[in-house]
């Protein structure tokens, strides 16, 4: 018995051996494309059950329609609620009033964004009317009437989100939370400089327990860290954490200990313990001998980690926000932190803007998609606006390059990847185009619109697509293609059906960094389905280089997959050291703005907040305009418009 346990723990020792770091074999690269396929993903599309003849007949751009008639010829949307034309929605079944709506049910998700769950500004969703503008004629009017139905149930129940109240420090502290520290993101102020800076650092900060008219500074230790943010004590408190306060330690009221002397600036003991001590001086002799406090330099670090060379007026090329598979222009309005805010540049009122960060992969240099060979949009606008300038190239993140010569991607080869419209879940993919420099155009299996609207762009290199397997081994749950039935999923069976072969595993980016994340720690992380919104997060899961985002205070369907490089996520503090609005956890919201018996009402709320996300999706379909120009030959048009790329390309060091 013994030699046999033996013989099995040194076969699992080979076996592991033979793993890279995906933990995952290449056997499943040898799976024979030659196999037949016996069954498709896809949904077949069958007519309904004939509608009475009786009713009339009407015609709206080149189609028929019956006239709706009752519960005969209408249908309602189970995704968006939007109701329409029965003749006129998607598959078979008539559940859906389009593709995306049908991807979105069955994903589980009903991608929106959790920004649409906190807004109170009750204006209607911005894209509302063009979605309206596509459909027929009978479906725009019970649509409209519909929505506004909606519109005034949802002004009656709306409750508004206040930071009022909460605070960092006081969260941490009550809950015994771990803060991400600042190393962790590269991409923020002071990320790659953050030096020694930890518990028991010493610096000068203004003293509050004086009655002095003047300000007045003393000594303060750090006794926890959370970000950005310290907890700060003053020397002279001992183990008395009475007057412990949090403060930034970028902020401008932050200095290293000998700074009051330098500038002639007093130090005073606070009052509470003015009593203790006759020589002061000593005393602080006593107690800074050999301990440690900020470089001299840290302001000037900090001041200068905090410029950004993007500036307002620059034109770039940027991910089309309602049709994923192509490019705009848009230009920037504003910098914040290093995000920014892009304004596409046939807005005419300004209102049509898209916020990422600088070093996002989702903008580019002007002529990008053509070069690429990436779908675009043509502009509106013949030249450039007054005061407008393409933005340099070099300003842009760099993605690594690779060689696509040898061995490479290929058109129809499987994958997983994370769905950029949900990104919960990690879907079962397909390669639908190879475009130049590494990038890839990649469907969702089983979701697909025929003139591929809904593919999206990402670089070979990005973090968010992984061999066949990667879900399986690492247990995570793995959404299959919609309407496929013979579950569990197994991916032999499903690439012995369609006759398909999944990408190797040696092409897909195995680099993991020494992020230094944890499961547990807290951070601010951009809602990237409503990406001007940031919010209270926390690390719930980590997978080599892949970390689960929750938001606080909302149900785990609302959770992102996002690398650990992302420059959407931000140390503890980060909103208030760029003057950004942090939303606070959804349940400290909901207890503001709620008494009595809360258990019913926070549910009404939860429904209530899932129902404006339905609608939110409507901004996200991908049906495409009549008469838009797309094309994805190099260099097809010399109208430099519009640019995205992958979701989460690897940031070179």
């Amino acid at each position: 018995m013994e030699n046999t346990k033996d013989l099995t723990e040194h076969s699992s020792r080979s076996e592991r051996k033979r793993r890279d770091s995906f933990g995952m074999f290449d056997g499943y690269d040898s799976c024979s494309e030659d196999t037949s396929s016996s069954s498709s993903s896809e949904e077949s599309e069958e007519e309904v059950a004939p509608l009475p003849s009786n009713l009339p007949i009407i015609k709206n751009n080149g189609q028929v329609y019956t006239y709706p008639d009752g519960k005969s010829g209408m249908a309602t949307c189970e995704m968006c609620g939007m109701v329409g034309v029965r003749d006129a929605f998607y598959s078979k079944t008539k559940r859906f009033c389009s593709v995306s709506c049908s991807r979105s049910y069955s994903s589980n998700s009903k991608k929106a964004s959790i920004l649409a769950r906190l807004q109170v500004t009750g204006k209607p969703p911005t894209k509302k009317a063009k979605v309206l503008q596509k459909q027929p004629l009978v479906a725009k009017l019970a649509a409209y009437a519909q929505y506004q139905a909606t519109l005034q149930n949802q002004a009656k129940t709306k409750a508004a989100v206040s930071m009022e109240g909460f605070s960092w420090g006081n969260y941490i502290n009550s809950n015994s939370f771990i803060a991400a520290p600042v190393t962790c993101f590269k991409h923020a102020p002071m990320g790659t400089c953050w030096g020694d800076i930890s518990e028991n650092v010493r610096v000068e900060v203004p003293n509050t327990d004086c009655s002095l008219p003047t300000k007045v500074f003393w000594i303060a230790g750090i006794v926890k860290l959370a970000g950005y943010n310290a907890l700060l004590r003053y020397e002279g408190f001992e183990n008395d954490p009475g007057l412990d306060f949090w403060c930034n330690v970028c902020g401008s009221d932050i200095h290293p200990v000998g700074w009051c002397a330098a500038s002639g600036k007093p130090l005073v003991p606070p009052r509470t313990i003015q009593h203790k001590y006759t020589n002061w001086k000593a005393f602080l002799v006593k107690r800074l001998t050999g301990a440690k406090t900020l470089p001299p330099d840290f302001s000037q670090k900090v001041s200068e980690s905090m410029q950004y060379p993007f500036k307002p007026c620059m034109r770039v090329e940027v991910v089309d926000k309602r049709h994923l598979c192509r490019t705009r222009v848009a230009v920037v309005e504003s910098v914040i932190g290093g995000r920014l805010r892009l304004v596409y540049e046939e807005s005419e009122d300004r209102t049509d803007d898209f916020w990422c960060h600088m070093h996002s992969p989702l903008i580019h240099h002007i002529g990008w998609s053509r070069s690429i060979g990436h779908r675009f949009k043509r502009s509106d606008i013949t030249k450039k606006q007054d005061g407008h300038f393409d933005t340099p190239p070099h300003l842009f993140a760099k993605v690594k390059e690779v060689d696509q010569s040898g061995e490479w991607f290929k058109e129809g080869m499987k994958l997983e990847a994370i769905d950029p419209l949900n990104l919960s879940t990690i879907c079962v993919a397909t390669i639908r185009k190879v475009l130049a420099d590494g990038f890839l155009m990649i469907g969702i299996d089983g979701s697909e619109a025929a003139d591929g609207s809904d593919w999206f762009c990402y670089h070979a290199t990005s973090p968010s697509i992984f061999p066949v397997g990667f879900c399986e081994i690492n247990m995570i749950e793995l959404t299959p293609p919609r309407g496929y039935t013979k579950l569990p999923f197994k991916w032999f069976d499903y690439l012995r059906e369609t006759g398909s072969i999944a990408a190797p595993v040696k092409l897909f980016n195995k680099d993991v960094p020494n992020h230094g994340f944890r499961v547990g720690m807290k951070l601010e992380a951009v809602d990237l389905m409503e990406p001007r919104l940031i919010c209270v997060a926390t690390v719930t899961r980590i997978i080599h280089r892949l970390l689960r985002i929750h938001f606080d205070g909302w149900e785990e369907e609302y959770d992102q997959w996002v690398d650990c490089e992302s420059p959407d996520l931000y140390p503890v503090g980060w909103c208030q050291l760029t003057g950004y609005q942090l939303q606070p956890p959804a349940s400290q919201s909901s207890r503001e703005s709620q008494s009595g018996s809360s258990k019913q009402k926070k549910k009404a709320k939860s429904q209530q907040y899932k129902g404006h996300k339905k609608m939110t999706t409507l901004q996200l379909k991908e049906e495409l305009i009549d008469g838009e120009d797309y094309n994805f030959l190099q260099g097809a048009s010399d109208q430099e418009s519009n640019g995205s790329a992958n979701f989460y390309i690897k940031q070179e060091p």
